[in-house]
C-alpha cells in the first residue's frame, strides 16, 4: 500500500499534472478493476494524513500547506510539544492550540510561526492520527452518583469521568485500569469504564502493578509458551554434543551478582606459551531452544528485553528457560556459543574464533567474593576458593590490559553511580544508597566488551544480515552547550563538525576523577551524548570508543543478541558459506528487528526509571523535615535540582531560594540573585531540608536549610 501511495504523489508532483477525479489517476495510472476499491481507500489514506485534497469539483491535488506527523509530549500546565521523527528541534503546541491532544498521541502539525534563535517553531495540531493509550491507570474519586480517576501520568491532560453503572467494584483510593471510551472534545473531560481494580493506593506491590498496567506490559506467558519453554526438560541432549567443542574438563566461571538467576555469561583466561592471553568468552546458547518464528520467539520479540522493576522482573524468556535449561548453571553441562581470542600485551586481538561448545561451570562466584581475593581482604573467601586464586589474578592482569588499551582509544569512562533500592518482603523501600562496583565488575565489563567488539568486526567483513550496537557522534551544538558550563573549571573539548573524537572527552573525564565536580561534569556529558540504539547498518559506537559493536553476550534477556546468535549459527552450521537468497531474506528482518529492539528498549528504560523515581519519593515521605548535604545536578528556569550522596534527586522551586527574585542565565546555567547577586551553579555544594515528597505524584521537593 505504501508502494501506491508513493506512486499517487509522484504522479501530482509532476509539473504537467492537472487535478482529477478519482476514475481519471485510476486510468492514468492503469489500476485493474477489480483492485479499484483498494484504490479509493489509499486515496482516502493520503486525504486523512493531510498528503492530498479535494478541490470544490472533487478533483484530487496534492496539499499546498507543509505538516508534520509526530508525537504529541504534553506538559502539566497544559502546552506541549510535537516531537517529529528524525529531527532535533520540536514543534511548540500552546494549549489552545493542542486540539485536545493527550500525551503520547501521534497527531499531524502544521507550523503558524518559524523558529528563531530565541525560540522553537510555534504550530498547533490539525488532526489526531492515533490515540496513544486506550487505557490509564490511575487513582478511583467516588462522588456517590458518578465518579473520577486521576491518572498516574500526570502529563496526560485529562480525568476521566466514571459513570455510576461504569464503576464496577472499585472504591474511593482503589487504583484501577480503566477503558476509555469517549475522548475529551471541546472542554470536556474524557469518559470511561472501569475494567480492572488493582488494589488499595497503599496495599503492598499495587505501585509496581500499576506500573505494569500503565505501559501496558506483558507480566504473564500464555499457556502454550510456558508449555513450549517446559518441553526441553533441564538437562541437554547427549545426541547434540557430537557436534560441539568440548570445553567440560576446563576450569570455567560465572561471575554474577549474589541474587542473580539468568547467568548467560562465564570466563575463562590462560596465559599462553608465547606470553599472550588466552580469553574464553561462552555465551548460553539460547538460539538452539528458541526457534525463528516459534511461540517463544514471538513472544520474545513483543517483549524486546527483560524488564528489571525493583525485587520484580517481567522476563524476556519464561523461567523454565531463563532460570533452567539457557542459564550456566554450575556444575551442570550446558550448550553455548563461544568466542574465543587470542589477545598481546597491548590488548590486541590478533586471533579469534566463534564456536558452538558445550561447558560445565566448576563454580560460580560473586563480584563480592572475587574482589575480597583481589584484594587479599577475607581470609575466609580466599580459603574458600584457594585452588582458583591464580586464575583471578590473571582475570585481573588481563582486565587491566584490556582498559587501558579502551582509555587509549577514548574510553569514554563515565562513573555515574546507580542507585541500590533495598525493599522489605512486602515491597516497602527501607534503604536507598549509591551501588557499589569494584574492579570484579570491570572484568566481566572489559571481557564482555571485547567479545561484542570481536563478534561485531567478524560479522561486519562476512557481510551478514546482524544488528549493531550504534551510538553516534555527539551534535556540535551540544559539545558547544557544555563547553560553555566547562569554561567555569577551566576546559574545553575542542571538536568541530569533521573532527569529534571520543579521545577530547575521555581527557576531560580522566582529568576531574576524584574531584569534587567529577559527578556533575559526568552527568553533563552524558547528557550531552546522544542515546545508543540498535540498527542493521554498523555505525560504531562513540562512547566505547569502537569501530564495530553488537550485544552478543546476553541472549537470555536481549531480543538482538538472540536474533545475531541465529545469524551466527546459520554461518557455522554452514562452515561460512551461506546462501546470497538466505541473507537477502534476513537483512530486512534485521532492519524491523532492531527497529523493534530500540522502541521496546526505551519502554523498558522508561519503566524502569519510574520504578526508581517511585521508590525513591516513598522513601523521603518518611524523611520530611529532615536535613542533607547535597550538590546542584541541574539548573533550570524554574529552580534547582540537588543531588544527594545516596543517588536521591529533588527540586528546590524558586519560592524555596529565598526573598529575591533570581535570573536564570541559560549559557552558564546558574541563577543569579537580582538583589544580593548570589549564584547557584551546577556543582555547587548545599545544605537542603525535605519539604516535601509524594509516590503518587512521583515527586520530591527540596527547600534551602
Amino acid at each position: 500500500m505504501e508502494e501506491q501511495e508513493q506512486k499517487v504523489l509522484e504522479l501530482m508532483k509532476d509539473k504537467d499534472y492537472v487535478p482529477m477525479k478519482a476514475k481519471e489517476i485510476a486510468m492514468v495510472m492503469r489500476v485493474p478493476k477489480k483492485e479499484y476499491r483498494d484504490f479509493l481507500e489509499i486515496l482516502g489514506n493520503l486525504e486523512l494524513s493531510f498528503k492530498i485534497q479535494k478541490n470544490r469539483k472533487n478533483r484530487y491535488k496534492l496539499v499546498e500547506k507543509t505538516y508534520y506527523d509526530g508525537i504529541y509530549r504534553r506538559n502539566q500546565k497544559g502546552f506541549g510539544f510535537v516531537r517529529i521523527e528524525n529531527q532535533e528541534e520540536e514543534i511548540y503546541i500552546s494549549k489552545e492550540n493542542s486540539l485536545n491532544a493527550l500525551n503520547g498521541d501521534r497527531v499531524l502539525a502544521q507550523i503558524i510561526e518559524e523558529a528563531n534563535k530565541v525560540k522553537n517553531a510555534e504550530g498547533k495540531v490539525v488532526k489526531i492520527l492515533k490515540h496513544e493509550k486506550d487505557t490509564i491507570v490511575g487513582i478511583f474519586q467516588n462522588n456517590k452518583n458518578f465518579g473520577f480517576v486521576i491518572p498516574d501520568d500526570k502529563n496526560f491532560g485529562t480525568d476521566v469521568f466514571i459513570s455510576k453503572k461504569d464503576m464496577g467494584k472499585a472504591r474511593n483510593n482503589h487504583k484501577v485500569l480503566v477503558k476509555i471510551t469517549k475522548y475529551p472534545q471541546k472542554g470536556k473531560k474524557a469518559e470511561g469504564k472501569i475494567i480492572e481494580v488493582l488494589g488499595n493506593v497503599n496495599q503492598a506491590g499495587v505501585d509496581m502493578l500499576s506500573l505494569i498496567k500503565e505501559y501496558n506490559l506483558p507480566s504473564t506467558f500464555p499457556e502454550p509458551v510456558v508449555e513450549e519453554a517446559k518441553s526441553f526438560q533441564n538437562k541437554v541432549d547427549k545426541k547434540d554434543i557430537p557436534n560441539r567443542v568440548d570445553f567440560r574438563e576446563k576450569t570455567i566461571f560465572t561471575i554474577d551478582g549474589e541474587d542473580a538467576k539468568d547467568l548467560d555469561d562465564a570466563v575463562r583466561v590462560e596465559k599462553l606459551k608465547n606470553g599472550n592471553y588466552k580469553l574464553e568468552v561462552h555465551i548460553a546458547d539460547v538460539s538452539f531452544y528458541v526457534k525463528e518464528n516459534s511461540l517463544l520467539d514471538q513472544e520474545a520479540l513483543i517483549r524486546g528485553t527483560s524488564i528489571y522493576m525493583l525485587g520484580r522482573v517481567i522476563p524476556m524468556l519464561p523461567r523454565e528457560l531463563s532460570n533452567g535449561i539457557c542459564s550456566l548453571n554450575a556444575g551442570e553441562d550446558r550448550f553455548t556459543l563461544s568466542c574465543i581470542m587470542e589477545i598481546n600485551n597491548q590488548g590486541k586481538v590478533i586471533a579469534s574464533e566463534v564456536v558452538k561448545g558445550i561447558i560445565n561451570v566448576s563454580q560460580r562466584m560473586s563480584y563480592q567474593d572475587v574482589q575480597a581475593i583481589l584484594d587479599n581482604s577475607n581470609q575466609k573467601t580466599i580459603k574458600k576458593y584457594q585452588k582458583y586464586i591464580t586464575d583471578f589474578k590473571l582475570m585481573e592482569e588481563l582486565a587491566h590490559i584490556l582498559k587501558n588499551k579502551r582509555m587509549e582509544q577514548g574510553y569514554l569512562n563515565l562513573d555515574i553511580p546507580e542507585s541500590k533500592i533495598d525493599l522489605d518482603m512486602e515491597g516497602k523501600v527501607i534503604n536507598v544508597s549509591k551501588y557499589e562496583t569494584t574492579f570484579a565488575h570491570e572484568i566481566i565489563e572489559q571481557f564482555m566488551l571485547t567479545a561484542n567488539e570481536t563478534i561485531a568486526e567478524k560479522f561486519f567483513w562476512l557481510e551478514a544480515p546482524f544488528i549493531y550496537r550504534v551510538h553516534e557522534d555527539p551534535d556540535l551544538e551540544k559539545i558547544q552547550e557544555l563547553n560553555q558550563f566547562l569554561f567555569n573549571f577551566g576546559l574545553k573539548i575542542k571538536a568541530n563538525k569533521d573532527n569529534i573524537y571520543p579521545k577530547e572527552f575521555s581527557k576531560i573525564l580522566e582529568e576531574i576523577k576524584g574531584k569534587e565536580e567529577e559527578k556533575v561534569i559526568s552527568n553533563l556529558v552524558l547528557r550531552t551524548l546522544k542515546v545508543a540504539r540498535y540498527e542493521a547498518e554498523n555505525q560504531g559506537h562513540f562512547g566505547i570508543a569502537s569501530k564495530y559493536y553488537c550485544h552478543f553476550t546476553s541472549p537470555i534477556r536481549r531480543y538482538p543478541d538472540l536474533f545475531i546468535h541465529r545469524i551466527i549459527s546459520k554461518y557455522l552450521e554452514n562452515n561460512y558459506d551461506v546462501q546470497e537468497k538466505w541473507v537477502e531474506q534476513h537483512k530486512p528482518q534485521a532492519e524491523e528487528r532492531a527497529k523493534q529492539s530500540s522502541e521496546r528498549e526505551k519502554i523498558a528504560t522508561k519503566v524502569e526509571r519510574e520504578a526508581e523515581t517511585l521508590k525513591k519519593a516513598e522513601y523521603m515521605e518518611k524523611r520530611i523535615g529532615e536535613e542533607y548535604d547535597g550538590i546542584v545536578s541541574s539548573v533550570t528556569s524554574f529552580g534547582i535540582f540537588v543531588e544527594l550522596e545516596n543517588t536521591i534527586e529533588g527540586l528546590i522551586k524558586f519560592e524555596d531560594l529565598g526573598n529575591e527574585y533570581f535570573i536564570y542565565d541559560e549559557n552558564r546555567k546558574r541563577l543569579i540573585g537580582e538583589r544580593t547577586n548570589k549564584t547557584y551553579k551546577v556543582g555547587d555544594k548545599v545544605k537542603i531540608k525535605v519539604k516535601s515528597a509524594s509516590k503518587m505524584l512521583r515527586q520530591i521537593d527540596f527547600e534551602l536549610a
